[in-house]
């Protein structure tokens, strides 16, 4: 009998899939589902050296590492501890921040081409934001003006509103992911609108702020400013992570997911409150980021060869990708500093870009 069961479990063996059994309990195990983040987070720690240690002061990664584990000499310590490695945190807990909440806005619209730049969440962030920056006098430089305590809620207010606008428009007897994506193109057309015209109505001085605010930039991250991002992280990754597989079940028809046990819509309420406030804390960290959300999903999904985007890679991926755009922003270039939202769009574009050329194929095929 049991030659008979270790054939039948031989048989129907998934490669790369390998099932682990301790008496009642039983589990699969997906090497690339741990190799992938430990991946990931090599290299973000990799960055991490190289941006603290790049900039006017040079200094090598080993003093670097030096400094971080509280040696090494005090100029050296100063410059890393409190001037650069705020800013690599900062972009670290911005790239996971948006790139878990495009993990679950694109499992949520079954879709490869929906994220929260995509879909207006972060556009509402932006304007929620933007008005307390513009309207408000939100303190005095980016710095500043993210340590004002309003700043953070109303991003988060603004993309929370943009996320209900877009899910009362797209559900109609179900959730259909491209009318998911075209309800958002329109929503964020409308937010991108009001954000011009909050421009326009700002005098020089705030529209410059908010200008330089918009573009994604970690020029004024600090502890004090990035502490509403890193809290938010702490609290709601674990809590998408414990969704995990609920989240996976999406893929499937509604009656299927609701014979596996899973509340459909109590399931997404909560995982779409969960992407909205992680994406409007990364906003009001760094302004928007764009395509860290939109990319870094699917880069996870084609590493880890999973249905849907698993959300711990896709997290350490979009914090890896951040820090190294911050790395390029502020060294590649010589003199000129680009911040590094303007980056992350230079490498994601032409990513949408093929997203849209392939889906286009797929429906025409």
């Amino acid at each position: 009998m049991s030659s008979v069961q270790e054939s039948v479990q031989e048989s129907t063996a998934v490669p790369g899939r390998s099932p682990l059994r301790a008496g009642p309990l039983s589990a699969v195990w997906r090497p690339r589902t741990v190799a992938v983040p430990l991946l990931a987070l090599a290299v973000l720690l990799l960055g991490t050296l190289v941006n603290c240690g790049r900039g006017d002061v040079g200094i090598p990664l080993g003093d670097v590492a030096k400094a971080l584990l509280g040696a090494g000499d005090e100029t050296s310590r100063m410059v890393v501890l409190d001037l650069r490695l705020p800013r690599s945190v900062t972009g670290a807990v911005v790239g996971a921040s948006l790139a878990l909440a495009g993990a679950v806005v694109q499992g949520l619209a079954r879709n490869p081409l929906a994220s929260p730049d995509i879909l207006g969440i972060t556009a509402g962030s932006g304007v929620g934001a933007v008005t307390v920056i513009v309207l408000g006098g939100a303190g005095g430089g980016v710095g500043g003006a993210l340590a004002e305590a309003g700043l953070p809620a109303a991003a988060m207010g603004g993309g929370l509103l943009a996320a209900v606008a877009v899910y009362v428009l797209a559900v109609r007897r179900g959730l259909s992911g491209y009318r998911v994506l075209l309800v958002g193109v329109g929503v964020n057309a409308v937010l991108t609108s009001v954000l011009s015209w909050l421009l326009l109505k700002a005098d020089i001085v705030d529209a410059g702020r908010a200008l330089l605010w918009l573009n994604g930039s970690l020029n004024g991250a600090s502890w004090e400013s990035m502490r509403p991002a890193a809290w938010t992280l702490a609290v709601l990754g674990p809590v998408a992570l414990m969704l995990s597989f609920p989240f996976g079940a999406l893929v499937f028809d509604e009656d299927t997911a609701r014979g596996l046990g899973v509340r459909m819509t109590a399931t997404r309420v909560a995982l779409l409150f969960t992407a909205v406030l992680l994406t409007a804390a990364a906003t009001a960290a760094a302004g928007p980021v764009a395509f860290v959300a939109l990319a870094c999903p699917q880069l996870a999904v084609r590493l880890v060869r999973t249905g849907t985007p698993p959300l711990l890679a896709s997290a350490l991926i979009g914090a890896a990708v951040t820090v190294w755009a911050d790395v390029l922003g502020r060294t590649a270039f010589g003199s000129v500093e680009l911040p590094v939202g303007i980056l992350t769009a230079a490498l994601g574009a032409p990513y949408l870009l093929y997203l849209l050329i392939r889906s286009g194929r797929a429906r025409t095929s």
